[in-house]
């Protein structure tokens, strides 16, 4: 069970990086060469995918945590 939630965490954790890397910064940063974030809004994030992957960052990050307090709890 611990070997399963490692490999869960490693992904989370590569997948995490990958997301915020994705975000556009103030220069649109490497989510600009996507093409992702290019309209301003209220947040930041005017676009729906910008706003999509806004949902997605935090909901991975709210995973990477739990599974981090899991295997704390196991270990």
């Amino acid at each position: 069970m611990e070997l399963i939630l490692d490999v869960v965490q490693v992904f989370l954790a590569v997948l995490l990086i990958f997301l915020v890397l994705m975000h556009s910064g103030k220069d649109a940063g490497l989510s600009g060469a996507f093409g992702v974030g290019t309209g301003a809004g209220p947040l930041g994030g005017g676009s729906l995918v910008e706003r999509n992957l806004n949902r997605w960052t935090v909901g991975i990050a709210i995973a990477f945590v739990i599974n981090t307090i899991i295997l704390i709890k196991i270990g």
